[in-house]
């Protein structure tokens, strides 16, 4: 399916909870969220069917996120009923890693192929203080458990702030000559983030730091790469605010209560709960329409119009 820019839309961004063990600093409040009541968001049932009439229209890729997706009671059946649906072809997995030591090896059986797992430092008191109740150590037995549990693909994502983890980007990206994963350094976006103007940095922060570096041909992803000498892994520079890639977005985003978003920074949404396969197709196919062909320009001064803050859209 094509929006009205000629861009094909492909990839589901299936958020399945708002809520999360952790409270990291530019994702969530201290005191975290207001739960939601149960019948104000989307069943298992709903769902699914939502990710048939996605497929319906031509998506192949989804990517399950949250808040954190692992603390869904239900997350192994979702993730294997979503593989299961004709037409997708790969679903793939956001995650801070804590839970992940139990939960590797079900999650690669249900038919998860890919996982992104959240790291934005290796020092633990910083790790402590990012995530306010996070452990280092239960994140790094989380990426251990992913390697060993034999998925296509692990990838490490590291947002780069300014006075708290930029003297880390070479220890960060030098996990990627210990481990066969790629390492993605994505920059700070003005979403409701407690950090102020010197917290953002633009990815080229990382090839200035990182002069060794050597550009890899692309993979079809956002990400410009790179790789250090003799690495495993690449190094991945996402670059959401200096340098935008709506040109090639093939994004539809679907909300754990039930919205439809064309993009994630606009307040555009279009509620899905309580119809039908064919009724949650039309709305879909309205919003892929209905995508802008760029959003606006962000930076500190001009937050992102998302409307909500990340754990409530989808990470």
């Amino acid at each position: 399916m094509k929006d009205g820019f000629g861009r094909r839309v492909t990839y589901l961004r299936l958020s399945v909870t708002e809520l999360c063990n952790l409270r990291c600093r530019y994702c969530m409040p201290a005191e975290g969220i207001c739960k939601k009541r149960h019948e104000d968001m989307m069943t298992e049932e709903e769902t699914i069917r939502a990710v048939r009439a996605a497929a319906s229209l031509g998506i192949s890729k989804v990517r399950i996120t949250g808040g954190e997706p692992l603390v869904k009671k239900n997350i192994l059946s979702i993730c294997e009923k979503t593989a299961a649906v004709p037409g997708i072809r790969q679903v793939c997995m956001t995650t801070n890693g804590t839970l992940l030591a139990g939960m590797a090896g079900p999650l690669k059986e249900a038919g998860v192929a890919r996982l992104n797992l959240s790291l934005d430092t290796l020092d633990r008191d910083r790790y402590r203080s990012m995530t306010r109740v996070g452990s280092l150590d239960d994140a790094l037995a989380g990426l251990e458990a992913a390697l060993s549990a034999g998925f296509e693909q692990v990838k490490i994502n590291a947002v780069l702030i300014g006075g708290f983890n930029d003297e880390e980007i070479p220890a960060l990206a030098a996990l990627t000559k210990d481990y066969p994963a790629d390492v993605r350094f994505i920059e700070l976006m003005p979403m409701g983030t407690e950090f102020g103007e010197t917290a953002y940095l633009p990815c080229d922060t990382v090839l200035e730091r990182l002069p060794e570096l050597r550009p890899e041909e692309p993979d079809g992803g956002v990400a410009r790469l790179y790789r250090l000498p003799g690495a495993k892994g690449r190094v991945g520079l996402i670059s959401p605010v200096s340098s935008h890639f709506c040109g090639s977005c093939s994004r539809l985003r679907l909300t754990a209560d039930g919205k439809v978003k064309p993009c994630l920074h606009s307040p555009a949404e279009y509620g899905i709960r309580g119809l039908d396969e064919e009724g949650m197709r039309q709305v879909m196919l309205q919003a892929i329409q209905a995508k802008p062909r760029q959003h606006d320009p962000l930076w500190e001064g001009q937050g992102s119009g998302a409307g909500r803050t990340m754990n409530q859209i989808g990470g």
